[in-house]
């Protein structure tokens, strides 16, 4: 008993000296010697506990006030939400129903049904959409986001530019158009707004920059390329295609297209029809069905260093022609393809042909550069002169534009 009795004063003695250590500055130390857990628990146990007033007002007071938020945040969600506001309205919903078999029935097994976006052109019912949206389609839907729902006719189509135009009644439905930016004023940096429905989603807004301008990239249903395309970071994924992607003043710069993707969801990597290439596009296909594109009928690559060696050049830039297609205007006109081969990092590449070094005193600086000007500032028939390098000297050659060949 007396045994017991010794070890309980012992305990009763070594917890009033680590007390008396704790008033000392001590307890830190101690705590440390006992685990790092134990450190933390200290901590939180030392904080002052506050006065029921003081918790009162901490529960009633929101997390994040917003006039504690800074003031650029507070303007661009202001301006985002403003936008949305003001621009969805005249964005649409389209679902399409292909017919995949000969014979017409009601089973759904007949159809393949896809969906897209696009945008309000005019007041006629006109709307703007991409060419692969509507592609083949025996019915077009159009929602709108007044919940009216209307069949449209597909009113022209372009596959090389991807932009197509359909119709419905303009009796129907309240339409709102769209305001039309100027795509050679976009620069990379600038606010990207998106508006469409991806995966389904209606009336989905995503926001981002421009990442990148002047892409030229081959349409999906096309051999040809679309100049001048917008890149942006901007999330666009499958029903985003047709939709418009605005700028911070709401005005479309272009309409998505495309993305880069190893996963087909978004990778940062998104593609828009610069707006100017609508613009030429669309009225003729409301007017005509189609569009007349200008060709010349070569095919080529920017110039390489290895081919400024190998040709003895002197220029370092322009674009060099590899091709040249029977019977085009090039080929009428006597421009030469390339003839020989040179190794460059392994791979073989064909050298040797003419160098466009400028069209109509514009300078060329690769294919991107001629693509792009033959789209924008010709039309068939229209004759351009060709500042080439042939055998190391320069040489001006007329070509008289013919219209591009159907698919």
């Amino acid at each position: 008993m007396k045994r017991i009795q010794h070890r309980v004063m012992v305990v009763i003695g070594m917890v009033l000296i680590l007390g008396l250590l704790a008033g000392c500055g001590w307890a830190g130390a101690v705590h440390t010697l006992v685990s790092p857990a134990a450190t933390a628990i200290s901590e939180i146990a030392s904080t002052p506990t506050p006065t029921p007033a003081v918790q009162k007002a901490a529960v009633s007071t929101p997390a994040v006030q917003s006039s504690a938020l800074p003031a650029g945040i507070l303007e661009e969600e202001e301006l985002l939400t403003r936008l949305y506001d003001e621009v969805s309205p005249s964005v649409v919903h389209i679902r399409v129903a292909q017919q995949v078999s000969g014979f017409s029935g009601f089973a759904d097994e007949l159809y393949r049904r896809g969906e897209g976006s696009g945008f309000v052109w005019d007041t006629e019912g006109h709307i703007v959409t991409n060419d692969h949206v509507v592609e083949d389609a025996a019915i077009v839907e159009v929602h709108f986001k007044d919940g009216t729902i209307l069949e449209a006719d597909v009113v022209g189509t372009d596959p090389q530019s991807d932009i197509a135009v359909i119709k419905v009644d303009p009796t129907q439905v309240a339409l709102k158009p769209v305001a039309l930016g100027n795509s050679d004023q976009v620069r990379v940096g600038q606010l990207a707004v998106a508006i469409g429905n991806p995966f389904g989603q209606t009336w989905t807004m995503t926001r981002g920059i421009v990442s990148a301008v002047g892409r030229v990239i081959q349409s999906g249903l096309s051999r040809f390329s679309i100049p001048e395309v917008i890149q942006t970071d901007a999330a666009i994924n499958p029903g985003n295609s047709g939709g418009p992607l605005l700028n911070s003043r709401g005005e479309v710069i272009g309409m998505n297209t495309m993305i880069i993707s190893q996963t087909g969801a978004s990778a940062g990597v998104g593609f828009a029809v610069p707006s100017n290439i609508i613009a030429k596009v669309v009225p003729a296909l409301i007017s005509k069905g189609s569009y007349a594109y200008p060709w010349l009928g070569i095919t080529g690559r920017d110039l390489l260093p290895q081919d400024v060696k190998a040709m003895g050049l002197p220029v370092r830039q322009g674009a060099l022609v590899l091709e040249v297609a029977a019977d085009s205007p090039a080929d009428k006109a006597d421009l030469r393809g390339s003839e020989r081969v040179i190794r460059v990092q392994g791979k073989e590449l064909a050298t040797g042909g003419d160098v466009i070094t400028a069209i109509d005193d514009t300078p060329v600086t690769g294919m991107d550069q001629l693509i792009s000007y033959l789209v924008r500032k010709t039309q068939p028939g229209q004759q351009v002169t060709l500042t080439i390098i042939r055998d190391g000297k320069e040489k001006k050659v007329t070509v008289t534009l013919a219209e591009r060949p159907k698919e």
